[in-house]
């Protein structure tokens, strides 16, 4: 019999998914997110990702709207 995985995934783990396109959900409120262009935003709350996939890893910028 095999470990017991981790229910939970790290936050690391939810930006990773959202950038592959693996994920919808925001991590910020977890609504559905929107994929445009290299974009990721929430229209609910507001939260933006502005990043890519490259080789060598994810860059990733965060952005936030204010209110």
């Amino acid at each position: 019999m095999s470990g017991v995985a981790p229910l939970h995934r790290t936050l690391e783990q939810e930006l990773l998914a959202l950038l592959r396109g693996a994920s919808l959900e925001c991590p910020v409120c977890g609504e559905f997110v929107l994929h445009d262009g290299p974009a990721i935003r929430c229209p609910e709350c507001g939260m933006t990702l502005h990043g890519r996939l490259g080789a060598d890893g994810a860059q990733l910028e965060l952005g936030e709207r204010a209110g």
